[in-house]
């Protein structure tokens, strides 16, 4: 397996101090060597220290010199963490997004219910064309790079050149374990690689293969993450689990599970009203469950009975209106699926245009003159009734929704409040 260390509690005051020191001292030497204004130092530390102060309650992933210090920002000390770092200069504009979701296939051979591509069909989009719009991305400040599928060790060639297009950027690729060799990851990791992250959605094998719709699912899920730790890749899971899972233990048994894995890192997703539950009846999550969840998820970042737990990365955390709120839409990351389209969010299906049809800059700029400030609210369940009308009223076979369509449901549409790191960011 691999040697992670987890920091929490006063060790990981320490690391913060360290972190800060490092920072002041790299961009400093930035500024000798007028790479960087100094007119502009004092006010983007303040930002830094203020980002920094919300990861309070992380659990820091140490492995070997480079630390997470929350999942979708890169590894410290690492080029494309300094690269993460220049989003809250001073600038006249938005500050830039740096995390990127693309999807290289729509090609699977499971087939989950809630999957939020269930209804995407159509060709995947050719790979050149597709290498040159994250080529692009990375030439504009995305720092973190999350490829997707489909299954995207089923199309290992195209998941190939996706990565060689990355120069500086940290690249994170969601798997079912289908198709993963130790000879795979070995190149891929020559290319940038960072860590896998797989679904893991119970702590019973024969509910992920019910859950996945495949005998194999369990079989696949193993190997591709013994492969991983043969490999020397870090491993994260994603879990999606309903309500009641938190209440009658599953929650606790799919984390020991994921903790006897080597998982290090396990992002909570709340189930979303998307893709194949698009106009299903979905769990309602009171304010007390979301406390509720949110108070477990600190509980096993900061207590030292869960210290060699992995970190848990609860989005319901990080997007509260005291936090980053809904970050889709560029704000700090969206998706481009494998058809080509450019969406805010992989949950929120609709699309401000394909880069088939038009060129990469103008639908993104047309995306973020929607998203011209941040929101608070969770556009992905504020909106699908919206989507799902959408759908009904034009017998709509496959999403996202076409940009024209897409229209009616960002006409008028409210995104609540500005959130709390936000509102406090451009004032400094």
């Amino acid at each position: 397996m691999n040697k992670v260390k987890y920091l929490i509690g006063f060790e990981k005051h320490l690391y913060n101090n360290y972190i800060k020191i490092y920072v002041f001292m790299y961009f400093f030497m930035q500024i000798l060597m007028k790479n960087f204004p100094l007119k502009d130092f004092t006010r983007f530390l303040k930002r830094l220290l203020l980002f920094l102060s919300k990861m309070k309650l992380n659990k820091y992933v140490k492995s070997g010199r480079y630390t997470k210090v929350a999942l979708y920002v890169p590894a410290f000390p690492s080029k494309a963490f300094f690269k993460a770092c220049r989003k809250v200069m001073i600038s006249e504009s938005k500050m830039p997004c740096i995390t990127v979701l693309i999807s290289i296939t729509s090609g699977c051979r499971y087939r989950c219910e809630h999957c939020y591509q269930k209804l995407d069909a159509g060709k995947d989009v050719d790979i050149k064309l597709l290498s040159s719009v994250t080529k692009k991305l990375d030439e504009m400040g995305v720092a973190f790079f999350n490829i997707e599928g489909g299954e995207p060790f089923l199309v290992f060639d195209r998941l190939v050149k996706i990565c060689e297009s990355i120069s500086i950027g940290e690249i994170w690729v969601n798997s079912t374990g289908d198709g993963i060799t130790k000879e795979r990851l070995t190149q891929l990791k020559s290319l940038g690689l960072k860590g896998i992250m797989f679904s893991i959605h119970s702590s019973v094998p024969e509910k992920i293969n019910s859950f996945m719709k495949r005998e194999y699912a369990w079989e696949n899920l193993l190997n591709g993450i013994k492969c991983c730790h043969k490999a020397g890749v870090e491993i994260a899971a994603n879990t999606c689990i309903l309500k009641d899972d938190y209440y009658n233990g599953n929650f606790r048994s799919i984390l020991d599970l994921e903790k006897e894995l080597g998982v290090s890192i396990v992002q909570l997703i709340k189930p979303k009203p998307s893709g194949g539950w698009l106009g299903k009846e979905m769990d309602e999550f009171t304010k007390e469950d979301l406390d509720y969840i949110r108070e477990l998820a600190d509980s096993y970042n900061n207590q030292s009975r869960y210290k060699d737990y992995p970190y848990v990365a609860a989005q319901i955390a990080d997007e509260n209106k005291d936090m980053f709120g809904c970050t889709a839409g560029g704000t700090d990351r969206f998706y481009i699926n494998a058809k080509g389209d450019i969406q805010p969010c992989e949950f929120l299906n609709i699309s401000f245009g394909n880069i088939r049809d038009e060129e990469f800059e103008i639908i993104y700029k047309r995306m973020r003159k929607n998203f011209e400030v941040p929101g608070d609210k969770w556009l992905c369940e504020e909106c699908s009734n919206k989507i799902f009308e959408v759908v009904q009223r034009n017998s709509i076979t496959a999403l996202p929704l076409s940009k024209e369509l897409s229209h009616q449901v960002i006409e008028n549409w409210d995104r609540g409040s500005v959130p709390g790191f936000y509102e406090k960011v451009v004032k400094l």
